[in-house]
């Protein structure tokens, strides 16, 4: 038993020397096979801050549509007080979604440039 536990020991203990070496894989020695196997060879901030700016981006446009067809909805009320309302309210939500937009798009640059070397381009 004592001859079990030793040899668990030293391949616990192998395993555990050898971890930096798998994991130096991902500080730059195959950054070059990454790009040529299509996967990013970015940092996980910067994937992360990209697809962030992506989903800003899709909320955004989606604001702006639900903008477009608050303003057909109140264009096409002729005077009916309860399709006005739902046009007021569709406009109001629209404006808010571009907002909250907007700000975090603001909060992302203003973090990126905390974390990153202070400099920011708004």
């Amino acid at each position: 038993m004592k001859q079990i536990r030793q040899a668990l020991y030293a391949a616990f203990s192998v395993a555990l020397a050898a971890a930096p070496a798998v994991a130096g894989a991902q500080w730059g020695v195959g950054k070059g096979n990454a790009g040529a196997s299509g996967l990013p060879s970015d940092s996980i901030y910067g994937i992360i801050g990209r697809f962030m700016n992506w989903l800003l981006a899709i909320l955004g446009f989606i604001g702006v549509i639900g903008f477009v067809i608050a303003g057909i909805l109140y264009l096409t009320s002729a005077g009916n007080e309860d399709q006005i309302e739902t046009a007021k309210k569709a406009m109001l939500w629209s404006i808010v979604g571009v907002i909250v937009a907007l700000i975090g798009f603001v909060i992302i640059k203003a973090v990126e440039g905390l974390l990153s070397s202070g400099q920011t381009q708004f």
